[in-house]
């Protein structure tokens, strides 16, 4: 008898054991999954921009005048020309695939964190997705505008595309906006506050219809990255 509730007593405890481990293995799973998607769902959102896309101060040979802005949107660069064969490189995030242009335009005007409108089409095309866009989005830490925007102007007339800041700094040195030039927040303020109300911007992508631009990147001003000046 004594043998038996031995034998009982073992088996229950080991089968609490067993619940006891089987529980904590199913809350392993559950939080593993749980870690698991938080990755697949944010994982770009935890990457900054790759060390090539922070600003810089480089050597640039070109001879558009100090001022103008270049953006390369092969190499998600954009170059504020500054004189004497330097410019200050910042990393841009640029058009997908159908959505890549080039030309000359111009800086039409300027915002401080900007309300964003977007275009009727996107509207409709995010819509047919089951993505409904609103008319307007004040402007705000949400906004995919980021904290500034600089409309890009042709004759006159609103091109519809921007350099602005945006939400999503881990796009930076993709092609994923519908045309507009992104920028980290931290480096739209920056060129905000450099470029001025008709500043000439060559876009150089798909087309060539920027025409022939002279420009190269000798690589990074070490010194005056370091130091400014």
């Amino acid at each position: 008898m004594k043998l038996g509730t031995t034998l009982f007593a073992a088996l229950v405890s080991a089968t609490a054991l067993l619940a006891t481990v089987e529980s904590a293995s199913a809350f392993t799973r559950t939080e593993q999954a749980e870690d698991d998607s938080v990755r697949a769902v944010r994982p770009s959102r935890q990457r900054e921009p790759a060390e090539q896309f922070q600003r810089r101060v480089v050597r640039l040979a070109t001879n558009e005048a100090p001022g103008t802005i270049i953006v390369d949107t092969n190499n998600k660069f954009l170059y504020f020309v500054e004189g004497n064969n330097r410019a200050t490189r910042y990393g841009v995030g640029v058009g997908r695939e159908g959505f890549g242009w080039s030309g000359i335009v111009n800086i039409g005007r300027k915002e401080e964190w900007p309300s964003w409108r977007p275009p009727a089409e996107m509207r409709r095309r995010e819509a047919a997705k089951g993505h409904m866009l609103p008319v307007v989005q004040e402007g705000g830490e949400d906004n995919p505008l980021g904290a500034r925007a600089m409309y890009l102007y042709r004759n006159g007339h609103d091109t519809i595309f921007r350099i602005h800041g945006t939400n999503q700094p881990w796009t930076i040195g993709l092609n994923m906006s519908s045309g507009c030039i992104r920028m980290m927040n931290k480096d739209v303020e920056h060129l905000y506050s450099r470029a001025s109300i008709g500043t000439k911007v060559i876009v150089v992508g798909p087309g060539n219809k920027q025409g022939k631009v002279a420009y190269e990147d000798n690589g990074i001003d070490i010194l005056r990255t370091i130091f400014g000046g």
